[in-house]
């Protein structure tokens, strides 16, 4: 048997504003969610990257006239697994980052926000490239469009108050 502590209550203490946790702001809770439907659009988009490998084949071919059928099909089969993979690291970075962001991690708003602008390049260089499809070019717009609104949200005053709070775990 294990007596008490001299003079301890037989009760929990009572949480004082050190250690209780400051809710999450509806502003990180829209992100999040915003976060997820990213999450999906770059699953969806595997599907649409998939529909336009006639024209990824008619760009190589284009660029590389000279290609046997077998350079051909390797480099449609490099594009098809680079198409999959970006695909599923684009996933999975979006639900790092959402999930990160919830827990109020600040260091997952500046990484969200490096994420954003190197999706940004992205979208600039497609748009100028010559090769790919209109269908994937769009689709890469509309995520662009749902990482700017996951930033947004994720850069506002309650956002911020939030990420600067302290945690206690």
């Amino acid at each position: 048997m294990y007596q008490r502590f001299p003079g301890g209550a037989a009760q929990s203490p009572e949480p004082t504003s050190a250690n209780v946790q400051q809710p999450v702001p509806q502003s990180i809770q829209r992100a999040v969610k915003v976060m997820y439907v990213g999450l999906a659009a770059s699953l969806i988009g595997i599907a649409v990257g998939l529909t336009t490998l006639s024209s990824a084949r008619s760009a190589i071919l284009k660029a590389h006239p000279a290609y046997t059928a077998a350079q051909l099909n390797s480099a449609e089969h490099f594009v098809i697994g680079e198409l999959i993979a970006g695909g599923l690291i684009g996933a999975a970075l979006w639900l790092w980052m959402a999930q990160s962001c919830r827990a109020g991690k600040g260091w997952a708003r500046v990484v969200s926000t490096v994420f954003f602008g190197i999706d940004t390049l992205s979208v600039i260089v497609g748009a100028a490239a010559v090769q790919g499809g209109g269908l994937s070019r769009i689709f890469g717009i509309l995520v662009w469009v749902i990482g700017l609104i996951a930033i947004i949200l994720l850069w506002q005053r309650s956002s911020s108050e939030y990420f600067r709070a302290p945690r206690y775990q």
